[in-house]
This record gives structure tokens, sequence and C-alpha cells, in this order.
């Protein structure tokens, strides 16, 4: 359980959800953790739950400034920065004649902007450094395909795989492995409001959705955060150094490529 054992590393939106049960699983293999969150209180709430390896880092990633200052604040705390998880991500949904620009915007800003800058300011670092890296973007199995009713996200997601393809070419020369994680449907607070979406726009009970979206994913359930957990460690590891700019299915089965 050490195969992360003096590794500084960056998770962004990691006050709960996903980014939290990366965390956990970073820090039971030796990693230092920064719980990097827009709400810099409920960072500071988890890192004080999660143990002296964590610590909390206020960031926006919509923000230049703010992305540099929390590089900055990882450099300062741990001398260096090893892992970077771009996690931070923001989702919506509505029939292609009720999307908004305001709707598209946000999303693109936060998850694609967002991925890609904290990316580039990652790797300036790690490059700077002299030592290598790991980069892992999380995509999604809506960036694998079209959905009726989430065109805006299933676009942003099928972005990031390609930034992980073309950066991961471009950072290997330097040591650094970008490659990627795609869920599928991940039970969390975040699913409920999911669920409540398509209830509105497919005229469903609230609830309905969710358990049916559980209910056709092969291995018989929705996923947890937990289940995500040994791709994360595996590709922040040297275990994974001959693995560039790929995009793993972690699922249950719902997708394969």
């Amino acid at each position: 359980m050490t195969r992360l054992k003096g590794k500084s590393a960056l998770i962004t939106g990691s006050a709960r959800g996903i980014g939290r049960a990366f965390a956990e699983a970073y820090i039971r293999e030796g990693a230092t953790v920064a719980i990097a969150d827009i709400n810099l209180d409920r960072a500071k709430a988890t890192a004080a739950e999660l143990g002296a390896a964590a610590y909390a880092v206020e960031m926006d990633v919509t923000s230049q400034a703010s992305i540099d200052a929390a590089i900055a604040a990882v450099v300062a705390k741990a001398g260096g920065l090893d892992i970077l998880v771009n996690n931070a991500a923001l989702f919506d949904l509505a029939p292609i004649v009720e999307i908004t620009r305001e709707s598209y915007d946000r999303l693109f800003t936060i998850n694609v902007s967002g991925t890609l800058f904290t990316m580039q300011a990652a790797a300036r670092q790690m490059i700077a450094q002299g030592r290598g890296g790991k980069i892992i973007n999380m995509a999604s199995q809506a960036g694998r395909r079209g959905e009726a009713l989430v065109a805006v996200y299933c676009a942003t997601k099928a972005a990031v795989i390609s930034l992980t393809q073309s950066a991961g070419l471009n950072l290997i020369k330097h040591g650094i492995n970008v490659n990627a994680i795609a869920p599928g449907v991940v039970d969390g607070e975040h699913w409920d409001g999911v669920d409540a979406m398509f209830a509105k726009f497919e005229n469903r009970p609230l609830g309905e959705k969710k358990k049916l979206v559980g209910a056709e994913v092969p291995f018989g359930r929705m996923g947890t955060a937990d289940d995500l957990t040994g791709m994360a460690v595996f590709l922040a590891s040297a275990d994974s150094n001959y693995v560039v700019s790929q995009t793993y299915n972690v699922d249950g089965g719902n997708w394969m490529s």
C-alpha cells in the first residue's frame, strides 16, 4: 500500500464525491494530497477528516490566476507536484432546441477549458521539476457517444478524451503520462440532481431514471466512487509508466471501446 509513497498530488473538486474517494486512496498509498475545491471551507473540512497527509487549497478552474495560485500553493506545501487529477466538472441537460448559450459556455469553461489549463499549469511545473509526472483527466462514458438530452455535456467529455490523447503524445517526452478515466453512471448526490433533470424532461417520477440506468448496467448496479479508485491509483503509479494517451472505461460494462 505504498505505490505513491513520497508523491505530491493535486485533485480538483475533491472536497466530496469521486475526488474525495481518490484522495483517500492516494493517501492510503502514501501520497500527500491537496484537496482543491472552489469551496475552501468544504475543502478544509474534508482535509481535516482525511488527516495530516491532506491539506486544503482554494481553486476555481475557470480562473487562470486561481489555477496558478493553487499550483504554487502545492509546490510551497509539498515541495513539488507529481500527480494531477482533473476531476472538477459540471453537468447539465436539455433538448437541442432548449440549450442555452449560458449553459453551453459554463460547461465548456469548466469541463474543457478548466481541464486544459489546469493540465497546462501542472505540466509546466512537472517539466520544471524534471522528474516527470502523472496527469489523469476525468472523462465519461458520455464522451464516447451522443445522448438525446445531454448534447453539451457529451461534447465536453469527448473533448476531454481528445485533449488527453493530444496532451499525452506531447508530454510523454518529458516523462509525463497523461491518461483518463471514463466512468459510467456513478451513484451519489450528483446523480440525485441528474435524476431530477431527467424527470423534468422525460416526464418521469423522481427516482425512476436512476433506478432504470442502474438496472441497465451489465454489472447489475450503478457504480460507486470506490469502484474507480483502483484505476486512479494505477494511473498515478509507476505501474502505468508505459501507458500513454489512453482513456479507460470503468463503467460496469456499459461501453466497450
